[in-house]
């Protein structure tokens, strides 16, 4: 499971047990590797020693990386990994870890506020924990609760409402400084939502990305629905990026604008903080691209000496990942399974029916048989 992302001019992304950052611009800087599999065992807070009820330890994990996420400013970096660690690093001026705390259950996603004083994590079991960035040794507080497990979360630009989205197909809006308020829900996806985007420029917007095939647009605080497109009909299917862009005519909409067709399956795209957009692929020979947005289109920057440097420095890494690790998905096992109970009963019905007339049949051929055996065995034999 491989990830992306920019962290001000550093090109961050995750490789296994490995978070690795490259500076784009300055190729004299070394790159920082932080392994999760080197990394200091966090004690079990008292928070999981509570919530144990004697029962068996829980399984330990893999060091995988889970998630991680940069803070506006690009000054810091989180991030969580298998064994419910969760890791606060600073990367300007220079790289170092802060910190190094558990969580109490794998997290999913993780999001810094605005004002940078608080780290959210959210997790498996449906729960969002906010942590403390000024006292970066501090335990996390339980923050909100859901009945399902939590796929992503952000906030709103202004901090006053933390949104999340869960398996169940459900986007929820809360207060930050009571959680328990609910300002709104989002309905309508058909499966597990798994992306959420509040677009620049737009503070009340929310894009919402599925495992329905849709992308819907909402105003979150009233929790209306926009617009909704479905990625599968707009063009064939095929390894590509679908762009939209914010119609200005009449009323303020998005429409489908053009669509990237890309040389490998896509992992991870982000954008530096130049408008380029980088892609991760799953490509052994070209793990990276990146495009450049002139006169209406995309076109492919591959002379780039920023594109040169991170490859150069993220091909070590990714060259000793199984490809298997590096394609995994967490979104894999996250479809509904549906049990069609009814068909099952009819077919079970129908197949009793069929072998009950076959006996009925079979029945009167073999009294027919008995009978006449009966007779020959009765009739004298002739001299």
């Amino acid at each position: 499971m491989a990830a992306a992302g920019f962290c001000g001019s550093w090109f961050v992304f995750s490789c296994d047990s490995k978070l690795v950052a490259v500076h784009s611009k300055q190729r004299q800087r070394e790159p920082f590797v932080f392994d999760c599999g080197a990394a200091e065992r966090t004690p079990r807070s008292t928070k999981d020693d509570d919530n144990s009820g004697g029962g068996a330890p829980e399984e330990t994990g893999s060091d995988r990386v889970l998630a991680f996420t940069a803070s506006p400013s690009g000054k810091l970096v989180a991030l969580t990994d298998d064994n419910k660690r969760l890791v606060l690093l600073h990367c300007e001026p220079s790289w170092r870890c802060i910190s190094v705390r558990s969580v109490a259950r794998r997290c999913t996603s993780l999001l810094f506020s605005r004002a940078e004083d608080e780290l959210l994590a959210a997790d498996k079991s449906g729960d969002v924990y906010s942590f403390s960035v000024a006292e970066p040794q501090r335990e996390g507080e339980l923050k909100m609760g859901h009945l399902s497990m939590l796929l992503a979360v952000t906030m709103s630009p202004d901090d006053k409402y933390i949104i999340t989205a869960d398996r169940d197909e459900k986007i929820r809006v809360s207060h930050r400084r009571s959680p328990y308020n609910i300002q709104s829900f989002c309905l309508g996806h058909q499966e597990f939502v798994s992306a959420l985007l509040i677009p620049s420029g737009h503070p009340r917007w929310l894009l919402s990305g599925s495992g329905d095939g849709t992308v819907k647009l909402w105003e979150f605080e009233s929790g209306r629905k926009l617009q909704s497109w479905d990625l599968r009909e707009l063009e064939e299917t095929v390894s590509a990026v679908q762009f939209f862009t914010v119609e200005q005519e009449g009323e303020e909409k998005l429409v489908p604008h053009s669509r990237l067709a890309l040389p490998h399956c896509p992992l991870d795209v982000t954008f530096d903080p130049e408008g380029r957009l980088w892609v991760l692929m799953d490509s052994s020979e070209m793990p990276l691209r990146v495009y450049t947005h002139r006169r209406d289109s995309w076109e492919c920057a591959a002379e780039s000496p920023e594109l040169h440097t991170v490859t150069e420095a993220v091909r070590p890494h990714w060259e000793t990942l199984e490809v298997s690790a590096r394609t995994s998905s967490r979104f894999e096992h996250l479809h509904k399974v549906t049990f069609d109970n009814v068909t099952a009963y009819l077919q079970k019905k129908q197949q009793r029916l069929e072998e009950q007339q076959l006996k009925r049949t079979k029945a009167p051929k073999a009294n027919g048989n008995k009978k006449a055996r009966k007779e020959t065995a009765d009739t004298p034999a002739s001299t």
